[in-house]
């Protein structure tokens, strides 16, 4: 079993930065891949990176590549998502989830991650 609790949500103006944290409890963070993830009113949970079990590998939704960085220390069982030049369609419920089986050729899709956090709402006012 993996507890997640994500943190750093909040209000931020267009062009702005936020850096979200996931809190990991239960398991040995090396043990499994991190992602983020996040869903807009209306629509369908969406990927937004993800990174390896030892951290040297990340991944990125084309949508955000380039604004987010992911990243992890094992050691404080915690993955970040640095969120940078913040637009208003990144407004969403976050969510971060770690993946013990997940491979790297789907770790874009959510049923590679058997544990989620409960979200974390990030607001980008234009």
């Amino acid at each position: 079993q993996v507890q997640l609790v994500e943190s750093g949500g909040g209000l931020v103006q267009a062009g702005g930065s936020l850096r979200l944290s996931c809190a990991a409890s239960g398991r040995t963070a090396s043990t499994y891949a991190m992602g983020w993830f996040r869903q807009a009113p209306g629509k369908e949970r969406e990927f937004v990176a993800a990174i390896s079990r030892s951290g040297g590998v990340t991944y990125y939704a084309d949508s955000v590549k380039g604004r987010f960085t992911i990243s992890r220390d094992n050691a404080k069982n915690t993955v970040y998502l640095q969120m940078n030049s913040l637009k208003p369609e990144d407004t969403a419920v976050y969510y971060c989830a770690a993946g013990v089986t997940a491979r790297a050729m789907s770790i874009r899709t959510s049923i590679e991650y058997e544990y989620w956090g409960q979200g974390t709402q990030v607001t980008v006012s234009s």
